[in-house]
C-alpha cells in the first residue's frame, strides 16, 4: 500500500503543470542540502577540538550545557519551515483503502525529513571522535541515542502543535528572555537541563526514556489525524463569524484607500501575513549580530546589517506582491483597476513600515551614532531602491499563497527563478558596492552618502520606476493567473 502511495505522489509530480518548476527547485534544494551537510560534518569533526583549544572544559559536558537550545530551536526551525504530512486523502476517502494506512504512510513521510537525519551529520562524526578520545564506548552511544531521539520527538511534536500560535509564541518569548537572561548573567536555565543530558552519557539506560516519550507522540499523533479523517472533522472547511472594519479615515485617498484598506485587513485577519509580519519585526535584532560584534574594522558589514534591520517588511511581504492577493487576483483583473493604484497602495505600506522600522530601531544608538547612521542609510536606500525592486521581482514570484496557514510564510518553489536572483544584485550587492567605492576614494562618511544618494535617486524618479514595473505586471498578467488557478502554497 505504501508502494501505491509513492506511485501516486511521483506521477504527481512528473505531471504538475510546473513541473520544470520543480524540477529545478529540487535541484536548488538538493545543493542547498549538501551545502549543510558538509557544514554538520565539519562542526561535528570540529567541535571537540575547538572546545578543547579555547580550553572551556570537557567537550562533551560543554556540548550538553547548550543542548536545551539547541533542541528548542530545532523545534522553532521545524514550526516556522518544515513540511506537515500532508497527502491529498479527499479522493482515497472513497476508495477502499485502510484509513490506518494513509495515516501511518503521511506520518512516515515526516521521519524522512531532513529535519530528523541532518543532525546525524554532527553527532555521529562528534560520537566517534569522543570514542576516540577515549570515552567510554556504550556510555557515548546511550547519549548518541537519547539526543537522536529527541529529535524525533520534535518531529512528531511539531505535528500535534502545528498552527497552534497560542502555544508556540509564548514559548518562543520565553526561550529568548531565557537566552538573555543567561548571556547577562541573570539566570542560568543550563544549570537545570546540563544534568538532564549529562544523565544519557552518565547512565546510559536513561536514553530509554525519550525513545519511551517518542513511541507517546507518535500514538497520540495517529489518534489525532486518525480522529480528525473525516469530511465533517478535519477535513471540513473551517466557519468564522465575520467582523467589519470600515477604517472610513481611508477614504480620503480614493482608490488608493481602498487597497490600502485590504492589505490592512490582510494583515490583521489572516494568519500567514501575521507571521510575516512577526518576523518582520525580529529583523529589527538583526543588527545585534552585526553592530555588537567584531566588526568595526568592516564598516561595509554595517550597510549590510542596516538595510536588514530596515527592511524587514519590505524583504518579508514586499517581495510576495501580488501573491497576497492570489485567491481573489483573477476577480480584481476582471475590475477597472489601474495597476499603478494597486501597486501604489502595496508600496506606501512598505514605505510606511520602513520607516517605522528605522524609528523602532533608534536603541542602536547605544553602539554609537555611526551604527544608527547605517540604519538610516539603509532606510533610504531600501525605500528609494528595494522598494520598487521588492514590486518588480514580485511580477516573476508566481506563488499561490494560503494565508490560512504560516508553512512556508518565508519562501516556496515558484519564488526561485533566474529573474528574482538577478533582482537580489541591486537589493543587496549595489549598496556594498556603492559604499566601497565612497570609503575607498573619500571616508566611511562618503561611503555612507554614496549609498543614501542612490536612494534618494531612486525616489526621485519614482514616477518612472512605477511606469517600467506596471509594464511587467501587464506583460505576466495572465502567466500569473494560470499560476493561481493551481492549489494555493
Amino acid at each position: 500500500m505504501f508502494k501505491h502511495f509513492f506511485n501516486l505522489e511521483w506521477k504527481s509530480f512528473f505531471r504538475s503543470s510546473s513541473f520544470a518548476t520543480n524540477l529545478v527547485f529540487k535541484i536548488l534544494t538538493i545543493f542547498a542540502l549538501l551545502y549543510f551537510i558538509v557544514v554538520f560534518l565539519s562542526l561535528g569533526i570540529g567541535v571537540y577540538f575547538i572546545i578543547e583549544k579555547a580550553g572551556l572544559g570537557d567537550p562533551l559536558r560543554v556540548v550538553n550545557r547548550f543542548m536545551i537550545y539547541y533542541v528548542v530551536m530545532d523545534l522553532y526551525a521545524r514550526y516556522m519551515l518544515q513540511k506537515m504530512p500532508v497527502t491529498n486523502i479527499r479522493p482515497l476517502l472513497y476508495l477502499p483503502i485502510k484509513k490506518d494506512s494513509v495515516v501511518w504512510y503521511s506520518l512516515g513521510k515526516t521521519v524522512l525529513s531532513f529535519f530528523n537525519w541532518s543532525h546525524a551529520f554532527f553527532f555521529i562524526p562528534f560520537s566517534i571522535v569522543l570514542i576516540i578520545k577515549d570515552y567510554a564506548p556504550m556510555q557515548v552511544i546511550g547519549w548518541h541515542l537519547g539526543i537522536m531521539a529527541l529529535f524525533f520527538v520534535n518531529n512528531f511534536v511539531n505535528i500535534l502543535v502545528n498552527n497552534q500560535d497560542r502555544i508556540f509564541y509564548p514559548l518562543l518569548v520565553i526561550l529568548a528572555v531565557l537566552g538573555i537572561s543567561q548571556y547577562y548573567g541573570w539566570f542560568d536555565i543550563t544549570l537545570y537541563t546540563a544534568p538532564i543530558f549529562d544523565a544519557f552519557y552518565d547512565l546510559p539506560w536513561t536514553a530509554i526514556l525519550p525513545w519511551g516519550v517518542l513511541a507517546g507522540v507518535i500514538w497520540a499523533s495517529f489518534r489525532y489525524f486518525r480522529k480528525n479523517m473525516y469530511l465533517d472533522a478535519g477535513l471540513a472547511l473551517k466557519k468564522q463569524e465575520g467582523k467589519t472594519e470600515d477604517y472610513v479615515w481611508l477614504n480620503r485617498f480614493g482608490n488608493l484607500g481602498t487597497f490600502l484598506k485590504n492589505d490592512i485587513k490582510l494583515i490583521r485577519r489572516n494568519k500567514r501575513s501575521r507571521t510575516t509580519v512577526i518576523v518582520s519585526f525580529l529583523f529589527l535584532f538583526y543588527g545585534l549580530i552585526f553592530f555588537s560584534g567584531p566588526y568595526d574594522s568592516y564598516p561595509i558589514v554595517f550597510v549590510f546589517a542596516g538595510i536588514f534591520v530596515s527592511g524587514g517588511f519590505l524583504f518579508t511581504f514586499g517581495q510576495y506582491v501580488p501573491s497576497w492577493d492570489s485567491s481573489y487576483y483573477p476577480l480584481m483583473m476582471s475590475q477597472n483597476i489601474q495597476y499603478k493604484e494597486y501597486l501604489s497602495s502595496k508600496w506606501y505600506l512598505i514605505i510606511i513600515a520602513t520607516a517605522l522600522s528605522t524609528l523602532l530601531a533608534v536603541f542602536y544608538l547605544y553602539f554609537g551614532w555611526k551604527t544608527y547612521l547605517a540604519v538610516l542609510v539603509g532606510a533610504v536606500y531600501n525605500i528609494g531602491v528595494n522598494s520598487y525592486l521588492v514590486l518588480w521581482g514580485g511580477a516573476y514570484v508566481k506563488t499561490p499563497i494560503d494565508l490560512t496557514t504560516n508553512k512556508k510564510a518565508f519562501g516556496d518553489k515558484q519564488a526561485f527563478n533566474g529573474k528574482t536572483l538577478l533582482l537580489t544584485i541591486p537589493k543587496l550587492v549595489l549598496p556594498l558596492v556603492l559604499f566601497w567605492i565612497g570609503d575607498f576614494f573619500f571616508n566611511q562618511t562618503a561611503g555612507y552618502l554614496m549609498v543614501a544618494l542612490a536612494g534618494v535617486v531612486g525616489f526621485a524618479f519614482k514616477d518612472l520606476a512605477f511606469k517600467q514595473i506596471e509594464k511587467v505586471y501587464k506583460k505576466e498578467k495572465y502567466k500569473t493567473l494560470s499560476a493561481y488557478r493551481e492549489k494555493g502554497a
